[in-house]
């Protein structure tokens, strides 16, 4: 590795499912205390700061680099829902490449589960904002975020022949690895009978379609190959990293069954010199199960239209040659209203 080539030198989560006792910002900084202790680094080390947050009582970055004290040459609070710490990781990776910083602070955190009932909005983006945008011309009609999702499900479904069986698999999957994670919300055997018994939230998606509600935070800490010598834990180097995006609301989507990731998946490949055959797990984000159904076949893991049979050939499962979502995932383990840091997290340990 060349000195000054990003890498992840630590993480932390902060306390869930449900944590009553910390409210968003407790919850970035009960993540970000973790992700210290973790690469060994004192708060003092950080020179770059990026967050974003949607879900109710989230903060912003300039709002949680006020609220944390740190004497940043960086701020980044790109916004583009559950996906934007993808985004910061290769924002961050870019600014250090570049000098712009040296050592770089991601963190997250919401008390969505335990504030819900009380101060949440209504309309917008998972009925958590304003109705704003594309949102004017849905949300009046009751077209909530698991619908336009259902809408995805329902249309792979009449062009490829995409079953309720088959997305069932997925979270059949991700449970089983639930199961082993004493964080989860989830932990108990799930059955593709179980989902399909459970009750329509929005056609074809079933209540265990559908991810969870939780309450977490987290967090995690870049900097430079040459920085990284002297710390705790060995580095994890960012290889690739690419991002794109097609709409914001579903409504809007130029294609149902292909997503922003049929374009900036392989991007990421391309930079990494890997390719899908070279992957040994995979962390997608699942706010549904046809979420990850569209991203692996936009990743090229299959061709698109045969994800239902990929998925039914048990490959995303344990002992199967791509296990998904290893901590539980958004469908079984935690889901505080944007998951993207839990996938990096995860990927890292």
């Amino acid at each position: 590795m060349a000195a000054r080539d990003p890498v992840i030198v630590g993480i932390g989560l902060s306390d869930a499912p449900r944590a009553p006792h910390l409210d968003s910002a407790g919850h970035h900084v009960q993540a970000i205390q973790r992700a210290l202790a973790d690469a060994g680094l004192e708060k003092r080390a950080i020179d770059g700061y990026l967050c974003a947050g949607i879900a109710s009582g989230a903060l912003d970055a300039v709002s949680m680099a006020e609220y944390l004290g740190i004497d940043h040459r960086y701020i980044d609070g790109t916004m583009t829902g559950g996906s934007s710490f993808e985004f910061h990781v290769q924002h961050a990776a870019a600014a250090i490449r570049d000098g712009l910083c040296d050592t770089v602070l991601v963190s997250y955190g919401s008390d969505l589960l335990s504030r819900s009932g009380r101060t949440l909005g209504t309309g917008g983006f998972g009925g958590l904002g304003k109705v704003t945008g594309a949102d004017l011309y849905a949300a009046p009609y009751g077209l909530p975020i698991v619908g336009a999702y259902a809408l995805v499900a329902q249309r792979h479904m009449h062009e490829f022949g995409t079953t309720s069986e088959q997305l069932a698999a997925i979270a059949v999957g991700v449970r089983e690895f639930a199961s082993l994670n004493p964080n989860a919300m989830y932990r108990d055997p799930l059955t593709v009978a179980n989902v399909l018994a459970s009750r329509v939230i929005a056609d074809p998606l079933h209540l265990l379609d559908c991810c969870v509600v939780s309450d977490g935070g987290g967090a995690f800490l870049m900097t430079t190959a040459e920085r990284a010598r002297d710390l705790r834990k060995p580095p994890v180097r960012v290889l690739g990293a690419a991002g794109a995006q097609t709409h914001w609301n579903i409504s809007q989507m130029p294609d149902y069954t292909r997503s922003a990731g049929a374009t900036c998946i392989p991007e990421a490949f391309a930079r990494a010199g890997v390719g899908p055959r070279d992957v040994d797990t995979i962390q997608f984000y699942d706010s549904f199960t046809i979420t990850v159904l569209v991203l692996l076949e936009d990743a090229g893991f299959c061709k698109k239209g045969e994800g239902g049979a990929f998925v039914e050939q048990g490959h995303l499962r344990r002992g199967g040659r791509l296990p998904l979502n290893t901590d539980g995932g958004g469908l079984s383990a935690c889901h505080s209203g944007m998951r993207g840091l839990f996938l990096i997290a995860e990927a890292v340990r």
